[in-house]
């Protein structure tokens, strides 16, 4: 039980891990202009849709819940045993 636990855990420290390295990675993107003598300030907002919000929870819930019950297929293992019991006269 423990061992499952264990795993179960370094499963979720690793997506998580790779979740926050890909956002790092998305914000570190350089913009690809080259540089120049000129300089301009221009101010941009970020406006991102509802539905990426709902798409990008919808993907991550997906992520949680495949990496939580991966590891109860494996444990819960069920068995049945049927005896059958004759009386005879002896």
């Amino acid at each position: 039980m423990k061992q499952s636990l264990k795993t179960m855990r370094s499963k979720i420290y690793l997506t998580l891990l790779v979740f926050f390295t890909a956002i790092i990675s998305c914000f570190s993107q350089d913009s690809g202009g080259s540089s120049s003598a000129t300089t301009h300030t221009e101010t941009t907002t970020m406006n991102i849709q509802p539905w990426m919000w709902i798409v990008g929870a919808a993907v991550f819930l997906l992520i949680l819940i495949a990496l939580l019950r991966g590891g109860k297929n494996k444990d819960s293992v069920s068995v049945t045993k049927t005896t059958t019991v004759e009386d005879r006269d002896i």
